[in-house]
């Protein structure tokens, strides 16, 4: 048995908690910047996360006084950001939500905060940047009685580009293929850019701890076909059920949208990615050898006939 003496977990959380409050601002009178507290920033954050959202319901889920929220409502709508409407679900309750001033105002809070915990980690090397990503993750599931939370969300500006610079890196890291992929991945996330249909297109981009831990696209392949395409998980993010959850996504927006069918193309290489296609219900339709990317390849096309998808 060691004789070394056991590490103190409360003083470690204690003295992280010093560091990073102090590292992101927090000791700070104002809200990055605003004209907010830190407890008005928070629920003006929280509102423009989850849309109207019932008082006593915040109250629960935030561990807040319901007394204290209520002088935080009250506060936030005399400036303007929040409104209050009745409930159609609870006649005794009511719901709030921001108002165009209260989007604005998140607006300034999000941009502010991304730059500043980007500027935090802009010196982290890629893969520095993914093993503090997983330490997070770690601490939240470890601290949190469950599996680290992600969200699918739209794509905010810069995420595109994102995806394109991950891909590159990843598949270059991975699979050593040169930069002939990335141009290829550039082209495709221009096109989707620069003819977007959001009635029958669509983008995901998974979120965790803040990060950007994966997306999918699903674009228009023809007038009764969709494509998935730039589907990616970050190392950090594998084996959360990211992958299945972007890829059912694309496939209920398909279904939504009145596509008979959807595709997708990639390489006999790629196992994990054919397992998850295999999983969702598609099958290998066609199979081309060819030379890509500085290597010796098989592409693949796959498909599911929506009305033989789970449903």
């Amino acid at each position: 048995m060691s004789d070394a003496p056991q590490a103190d977990p409360v003083a470690a959380i204690r003295r992280f908690s010093r560091f990073y409050t102090r590292r992101i601002g927090l000791l700070h009178e104002r809200y990055l910047g605003t004209a907010l507290t830190l407890p008005e920033g928070r629920l003006v954050w929280e509102l423009a996360d989850r849309g109207a959202t019932p008082p006593g319901r915040l109250a629960a889920e935030l561990g807040l006084d319901a007394g204290y929220l209520s002088r935080l409502v009250k506060g936030l709508e005399a400036r303007g950001l929040i409104a209050r409407r009745p409930d159609p679900a609870d006649a005794r309750s009511s719901l709030l939500s921001l108002t165009e001033a209260g989007r604005d105002a998140f607006a300034t809070i999000d941009g502010q905060s991304r730059a500043e915990v980007g500027a935090l980690v802009a010196g982290l090397p890629a893969v520095e940047q993914d093993r503090l990503v997983a330490a997070l993750g770690t601490a939240e599931q470890l601290l949190g009685g469950g599996a680290p939370a992600f969200i699918l969300r739209p794509p905010r500006p810069g995420d595109i580009g994102h995806v394109v610079s991950r891909h590159g890196a990843l598949y270059a890291a991975e699979y050593g293929w040169d930069s002939g992929f990335e141009a290829l991945v550039a082209e495709i996330a221009a096109a989707f850019i620069r003819d977007f249909d959001p009635a029958r297109e669509a983008c995901w981009i998974a979120e965790r701890g803040g990060a950007v831990a994966g997306s999918a696209f699903l674009v228009r392949h023809g007038e009764d076909t969709a494509k998935i395409r730039l589907v990616y998980v970050e190392p950090s993010a594998r084996g959360l059920g990211i992958g299945a959850a972007m890829v059912e996504a694309c496939i209920a927006f398909a279904r939504a949208r009145g596509y008979r069918r959807v595709t997708l193309w990639t390489h006999s290489i790629l196992a994990a990615a054919r397992r998850l296609y295999a999983r969702a219900g598609f099958r290998l339709v066609a199979a081309e050898p060819h030379r890509s990317f500085g290597h010796d390849l098989v592409a693949e096309t796959w498909e599911l006939p929506l009305e033989d998808a789970a449903r």
